[in-house]
């Protein structure tokens, strides 16, 4: 049986507890939250104050940590590896070759195995971005997200000061999509890829101009796209924006022959409808494949580049053979 702690329980950590709940190798030795341990509701799983989990040291196979991107997990990830094999979903891609250095340093001197930034983007989409351009090596890769809600960029703009709630949307522009699928390899640049969608909710006497330029100017995760910023109020956030749908597409669009003569497309697409609790159930996945690792000394930080599919499932090799291949 892994033993797994869960560390932050929001969207995320709730659908961490869900998804072990699904998987029968799997069980849940408790919750860490920052908040009061007694006002955090599960479906059954221990709560603990945050402050307690270096008494597990030992007793938790794997740390899933459901912190975000923006402050959390470049502070959690890191500082948990010193004692627990670890796994998040940091999707700042921009920020994740750093983010992969300073959790690989920390594990390679504590004898722990960390994956870092997985979920479906990145992720499942990462996966599929590698597998299509090695088969058609020449063509051109396509990532396109949504409609549906960010947790990543809807929590970057509730950091922001003066922000009581938020949701953001992102939103592919249907002109871009059909040209991906075309086969003709056109470029894009960013902006002409997608647009940005934001509904806040700002604390009574906020600077609303404020929060809307920090938000569109925010590098990575807003300045490259046109972004809409709309205030709305807690009531309207909780009856038209409490859903949390989401996915995507990637497609490869590729060429072989001679001179090229002959076109092919790969896409590949998914349909969310709750996209923490699926993002929770590709952390557990790959949190068996930690373990696993961790068993065979390999320590030190990975991506899902370097899991080999076998060590994410719950069947035997032979299974696998019989029943997928």
């Amino acid at each position: 049986m892994i033993r797994v702690g869960i560390y932050g329980y929001g969207n995320l950590g709730k659908g961490v507890e869900l998804a072990i709940m699904q998987n029968a190798d799997m069980e849940c030795v408790g919750i860490f939250t920052r908040r009061e341990p007694s006002s955090v509701k599960t479906f059954g799983a221990k709560v603990y104050s945050a402050d307690e989990v270096e008494n597990f040291k030992g007793a938790i196979d794997v740390m899933i940590i459901c912190g975000g991107s923006a402050t959390d997990l470049p502070v959690q990830t890191p500082a948990l590896a010193k004692n627990f094999n670890v796994i998040d979903s940091f999707d700042n891609h921009a920020e994740i070759n750093n983010h992969f250095s300073r959790v690989d340093e920390v594990c390679r001197t504590s004898g722990k195995t960390a994956i870092i930034s997985v979920g479906w983007d990145p992720g499942l989409f990462s996966i599929a971005r590698a597998y299509s351009s090695s088969v058609l090596v020449d063509g051109k890769d396509y990532t396109f997200w949504g409609k549906g809600v960010s947790q990543g960029h809807s929590d970057a703009i509730r950091r922001i000061e003066g922000v009581a709630d938020a949701r953001q949307y992102t939103i592919p522009i249907e002109s871009a999509l059909e040209g991906a699928r075309s086969g003709f390899n056109p470029e894009f640049t960013t902006r002409q890829k997608h647009k940005r969608l934001c509904y806040v909710v700002a604390k009574v006497g906020a600077d609303k101009e404020r929060i809307t330029r920090e938000i569109v100017t925010m590098p990575n995760y807003f300045e490259p796209y046109d972004t809409e910023v709309n205030f709305i109020s807690q009531a309207q956030m909780d009856e038209n924006h409490s859903k949390l749908m989401h996915g995507g597409f990637v497609i490869r669009s590729g060429k072989t022959g001679i001179n090229g003569e002959h076109n092919h497309v790969i896409e590949y697409r998914l349909k969310l409808d709750s996209n923490p609790e699926f993002t929770a159930s590709a952390l557990v996945s790959y949190a068996r494949a930690v373990v696993r690792l961790n068993k065979e000394n390999l320590v030190g930080c990975k991506t899902v580049f370097d899991i080999p599919p076998a060590y994410i499932s719950p069947l035997s090799a032979e299974e696998l053979r019989k029943k997928m291949l």
